[in-house]
């Protein structure tokens, strides 16, 4: 199983992607708005489709990325049904599996923190995803959203406690920089819930922290209870079908540009030898070498948009960055280069 760990470094959240690799299906689970390019892009990358976009309980710090995931891939959006959210296409229960490709995901209802939080568990009881239940050596706040420090002591030892020693907890938050714990490592070191803690202790620690409201809360509560839809379309370039890479790159592919070429500016970043070497250069295209092009930068036109080429798709996003750090809006990289371009076999070449 594909596993991977993302992180939101505004509201300390952690977003997971789960995937089959032989049926190239995912999950994610607690994506945040404002990531959702990158995290596309990763999916993308691990040729992934995403079958289920989950949220483990209704978050008062982030807006959830769960509509825009519907949007980009289809996927069905899932939560507790106690959530009692819209735009949800399913009202998850307790001890309810979700299958993805061959592999799948128990929701087991863990509510305290919220009334609808569920915690998410692998086939093999060898991960569980607790959301903002069972932090690492902490526990969920419960002084708003419905929260009940005896549900929560209830949901940690009796649900998430009684899995293996050996299962790993990967939590929604985590404020220290701390990435997994174990159900081992919580039953004996977590201060508020761990080794010889009653349930008074708890009570009298949750009770007693006095923290401040999340400073989104006004705004995330509301919108994560439409699921993260948007009361406005996001803003998608218009001037081209541009996707952004785990590294943050804008791309377009080389057949839409060979079919758009009078309306943009090619540069090509190689040197001269290359350019006039055996790959050839693309009609039209401009050149300026990547080491030159800080220096001749006004050089290239803003009256339209600039789509970089070099031979494998390397310099190209080296000198987008460059030109989008310059002030270039609509700037992309052309993915894979010159090589993509003569694999396909694309029209335009000048050898």
């Amino acid at each position: 199983m594909i596993f991977r760990q993302l992180f939101d470094p505004v509201s300390s959240t952690y977003s997971y992607i789960l995937g089959c690799e032989g049926k190239h299906e995912a999950i994610v689970i607690d994506s945040v708005f404002e990531q959702h390019n990158r995290d596309t892009a990763l999916l993308r990358e691990l040729n992934l489709s995403v079958r289920y976009a989950i949220d483990t309980h209704i978050h008062a710090d982030h807006v959830t990325g769960a509509w825009l995931m519907k949007q980009e891939f289809d996927a069905q959006i899932a939560i507790a049904e106690k959530a009692n959210v819209t735009n949800a296409d399913v009202a998850l229960h307790d001890g309810e599996t979700l299958v993805f490709g061959d592999c799948s995901l128990t929701a087991i209802a863990t509510p305290g923190h919220t009334a609808g939080c569920m915690t998410f568990i692998t086939e093999d009881k060898s991960m569980a995803f607790t959301g903002d239940c069972l932090l690492i050596r902490s526990a969920g706040r419960t002084d708003f959203q419905a929260g009940d420090v005896e549900t929560l002591w209830n949901s940690i030892r009796d649900k998430i406690f009684s899995l293996p020693d050996g299962c790993l907890i990967y939590p929604a938050h985590d404020y220290l920089g701390r990435t997994v714990s174990s159900v081992a490592e919580e039953k004996r070191f977590n201060p508020r819930i761990g080794g010889d803690a009653q349930q008074e202790d708890f009570s009298g620690y949750m009770e007693n922290m006095n923290l401040p409201h999340p400073k989104l809360l006004a705004l995330a509560v509301p919108a994560n209870i439409l699921s993260g839809k948007p009361e406005y379309e996001p803003n998608i370039p218009t001037w081209g079908p541009i996707t952004v890479t785990f590294a943050g790159i804008p791309e377009v592919e080389p057949d839409w540009v060979a079919n758009n070429r009078a309306t943009l500016c090619i540069l090509d970043v190689r040197n001269e030898q290359e350019f006039q070497g055996d790959l050839g250069h693309v009609e039209g295209s401009m050149l300026i070498p990547l080491s030159e092009l800080r220096q001749r930068i006004n050089e290239v036109p803003k009256d339209k948009p600039v789509v970089v080429i070099c031979q494998s798709g390397k310099r190209s996003a080296m000198a987008t960055q460059i030109l989008q750090t310059d002030g270039f809006k609509q700037t992309a990289n052309i993915a894979g280069g010159l090589i993509n371009w003569t694999k396909l076999t694309l029209p335009g070449l000048v050898v």
